[in-house]
């Protein structure tokens, strides 16, 4: 049995980590049963990172490896009809999104005007929490920032990095619902992830905005959303 561990849920979804509803995402599109655990922990977790899943006596993080090894030991075929370019097209989306991810992490955590609206309402959909323990988070992420670099920017021009990877993907997708082709593929999943943790949070940052101007993004997020809601 499959079995996903992520960070809790917020704002209606079921991870507010983007890697982790990524994960979560192409398990229901794969139509692959599993159980979901929420956690905070991640002393358990591969390399100490969420998401991460175990199946059977294996432990598999990070979550392209996750989806890798899924694709293998399942067969499942939901990349099958993908052409060369298209795999690499894949394999550049992703990497942008791992840039975006940074811009999003800082916009909850580091900028003052949105920290306390993110505070407020994980705080109000998981009151077991302490809110020490986001605060003594905050600060964590306050150095990974640094240590990464983009702590070292400002915000005007943190933000011109994550809107600029959300204009590529809004420009990829054109008047289509998914990325390539009629049905979704394992990418969908992963940009589902990301513009789905901007799309539906009550916090007014530069990228809802940006999203809320791209019908292309907003389409695609209600897209996948009504996909994943599907029957296996």
């Amino acid at each position: 049995m499959i079995t996903l561990f992520s960070y809790p849920e917020l704002y209606g979804l079921e991870d507010n980590n983007p890697y982790g509803l990524k994960v979560f995402a192409f398990l229901k599109l794969c139509g692959l049963p599993f159980d979901h655990r929420h956690i905070l922990d991640t002393k358990s977790a591969p390399r100490g990172q969420l998401p991460y899943v175990t199946d059977d006596q294996e432990s598999i993080g990070d979550s392209d490896a996750i989806i890798a090894y899924l694709k293998g030991k399942y067969g499942l075929a939901i990349d099958d009809a993908l052409t060369p370019i298209q795999h690499d097209l894949d394999f550049l989306i992703r990497r942008a999104l791992d840039d975006l991810y940074w811009v999003m992490s800082y916009s909850r955590w580091s900028d003052p005007r949105f920290w306390p609206v993110f505070k407020g309402a994980f705080l109000s959909a998981h009151p077991d929490i302490a809110a020490d323990s986001l605060d003594a988070a905050r600060q964590y992420n306050f150095e990974r920032y640094r240590y990464q670099g983009i702590g070292r920017f400002e915000p005007g021009e943190v933000y011109a990095r994550g809107i600029a990877d959300l204009q590529v993907i809004s420009n990829l997708l054109g008047d289509n619902e998914f990325l390539f082709g009629a049905l979704p593929t394992s990418i969908d999943a992963s940009v589902f992830g990301f513009v789905a943790n901007i799309f539906f949070y009550d916090i007014d940052t530069p990228l809802k905005q940006f999203v809320l101007a791209r019908p292309e993004l907003v389409r695609h997020c209600h897209a996948v959303r009504a996909s994943i809601a599907k029957p296996a």
